[in-house]
């Protein structure tokens, strides 16, 4: 099993659009897939269509008293602990425990021959609940916009990794993908040639192409659910590769 956290400390970059998407092609293609919401504001739960989740089913057991992993519910082809805002209670009340931020990663050893693959969907901050998902982590997959501020966030990501690797010295960043990327715009353009001279190993830019994404996370399905074979879709398929690779998994192939 092999647990990966999508992870920017700054909002927008695209997370959980990477985090649902690339979850459902790895379950397409047999892998047994879990993702995990940690964000309070249960984008990633709502986006797949989830409503009416309780804090018992989140992480919130598992990061305040070091309950198992709740039982995910299934959906799309994929399992989910979903997220609740009542979950970022669990903010204030790990701190100052000892170990708290390790029980995500000792109740996904537990359940370890039961799943592939791990997506976890962290929040856009440098909280308690984003070290619970670092500390979870085998790798981590960083989504950049290639705009201004993905540039601005770069020295507090280099900040943040530095601080968790000091607790996980073998924590790598198995791939940057730049996300929100319009080829006609110079500026685009610009800071894609900075991220590519700065960051290793990148994705190839992900498309800004907003009307697939908006409309499938209106209808809480995947992209290839809501339009197979779209452009949207090739490229989702195309980043599920670059990840699948950059992450050493191999998918069993099939269609989930």
């Amino acid at each position: 099993m092999i647990v990966l956290t999508v992870f920017n400390h700054a909002g927008g970059a695209g997370k959980t659009s990477i985090t649902r998407d690339v979850g459902y092609e790895l379950a397409r293609q047999g892998l047994r897939t879990l993702l995990i919401d940690l964000d309070p504001q249960a984008n990633l739960t709502g986006w797949l269509g989830v409503t009416g989740t309780t804090r018992e089913q989140t992480v919130y057991g598992v990061a305040v008293e070091g309950q198992a992993l709740p039982t995910p519910l299934r959906v799309h082809g994929l399992s989910l602990v979903p997220s609740h805002v009542s979950l970022a209670l669990a903010e204030g009340q790990m701190m100052g425990r000892v170990g708290a931020h390790t029980r995500l990663r000792r109740a996904l050893e537990d359940v370890q021959e039961q799943y592939d693959v791990v997506l976890i969907d962290s929040p856009p901050s440098l909280g308690q609940l984003s070290i619970l998902g670092a500390m979870a982590a085998d790798r981590m997959v960083v989504p950049v916009p290639t705009r201004q501020k993905g540039l601005d966030a770069l020295p507090g990501l280099g900040e943040a990794f530095a601080e968790y690797r000091d607790v996980r010295p073998g924590l790598t960043v198995a791939l940057y993908v730049p996300t929100l990327y319009d080829a006609r715009r110079l500026h685009d353009r610009e800071v894609l040639t900075e991220l590519q001279a700065h960051l290793s190993p990148l994705a190839a830019p992900v498309p800004q192409r907003e009307a697939v994404w908006l409309d499938s996370t209106t209808a809480g399905q995947p992209v290839g659910v809501y339009a197979p074979g779209s452009p949207v879709h090739r490229d989702v398929q195309r980043l599920a590769a670059d990840v699948a690779q950059a992450a050493g998994l191999r998918p069993a192939g099939g269609n989930g």
